[in-house]
């Protein structure tokens, strides 16, 4: 089976492999649970996909950055900015642009305290993002000490929620259009030429003249603004927020990102699979729901999936400096 795969693997992109792969879950689900395949089944399991992949969109740039580059501070941001959302929008329409705004710029902020300390100060990525979820988490719960105040502004579930055109919600139009933008971004721009030139081997980008420090600084930068953004956007689909909300979404962003075929070394990938790999993620968990497995067995059954997954694709292991 596994040597099927490899050999399939050979022949088709990681991207496309992934959307055959979300393709092939739905209609096993057809079988497994009957009514699962249905247009409005359909429809719900891109919208939730969506909010994964919009959360998993900054995870994506950095992980291509390479240096075991992996946001763990994103589940946290993602909180703050449904918080910072939440808190200045106190309900009102008038407000949304205001409360997106600070969210993103605290978002951005964090994120570029996060490559900060990677770049000037040296710390490993996987420990500066770990610090700065605890600093993140901390700051939240002296503020607020656990009482969330303000509202969710109603065109904000309007807009993002409600169906909005064909009976599709507005956060998959909003999908499609970050996916545009993550592809200009990253094959038709000197920043994400740079990027993967840094991602395949840091020495030899800095010796072709790519101001490495400046990539890595402004990835992180606009890791922790995808972030945010994807906390705001979450917020239009909770109506509410919590103090973990954004957590659950941590896993599963980086997961999306390798399933989707991005390389965890870094230097190979695309926001295309990404968006492939919340597709795959979000299938397997609605299918098993719909088989009513018992919430410890689900874990068990995701995880072993996971590693079947990543250990044919996605963990290709080339020399980085």
């Amino acid at each position: 089976m596994i040597n099927s795969l490899k050999a399939l693997q050979t022949r088709l992109s990681p991207p496309l492999l992934a959307l055959l792969l979300a393709i092939i879950l739905y209609f096993i689900g057809g079988i497994l649970a009957p009514g699962f395949v249905n247009v409005e089944q359909a429809i719900n399991i891109v919208r939730l996909a969506a909010f994964l992949g919009i959360i998993a969109a900054g995870q994506t740039l950095i992980i291509i950055s390479g240096s075991e580059g992996i946001d763990l501070s994103a589940g946290a941001v993602v909180t703050l900015g449904a918080i910072l959302a939440f808190r200045i929008s106190n309900g009102q329409d008038s407000m949304v642009i205001p409360g997106l705004l600070v969210a993103l710029a605290a978002g951005a902020s964090i994120g570029f305290s996060n490559g900060l300390g990677i770049t000037l100060f040296g710390i490993p990525p996987l420990v500066m993002t770990l610090g700065m979820t605890g600093v993140v988490a901390g700051t939240i719960r002296a503020v607020t000490r656990g009482e969330l105040e303000g509202g969710t502004p109603p065109i904000m579930g309007k807009l993002i929620s409600a169906p909005l055109v064909a009976g599709l919600p507005g956060v998959i139009f909003l999908w499609l259009l970050i996916g545009f933008g993550m592809w200009l971004l990253l094959e038709r721009t000197a920043y994400g030429k740079q990027l993967f030139a840094i991602g395949i081997n840091r020495t030899t980008a800095r010796l072709s003249g790519v101001r490495v420090q400046l990539v890595v600084l402004a990835t992180y930068t606009l890791g922790g603004l995808l972030a945010a953004l994807g906390g705001f956007i979450l917020l239009a689909f909770s109506q509410t927020v919590f103090l973990n909300l954004g957590q659950p979404y941590l896993f599963p962003s980086i997961a999306a990102v390798v399933v989707g075929g991005t390389v965890l070394a870094g230097g190979q990938g695309s926001y295309w699979g990404t968006m492939s790999g919340a597709l795959v993620l979000t299938l397997l968990q609605s299918l098993l729901r719909a088989l009513q497995i018992e919430e410890a067995l689900q874990l068990i059954v995701l995880g072993s999936t996971l590693v079947v997954l990543i250990s044919f694709y996605g963990r290709e292991r080339k020399l980085r400096q």
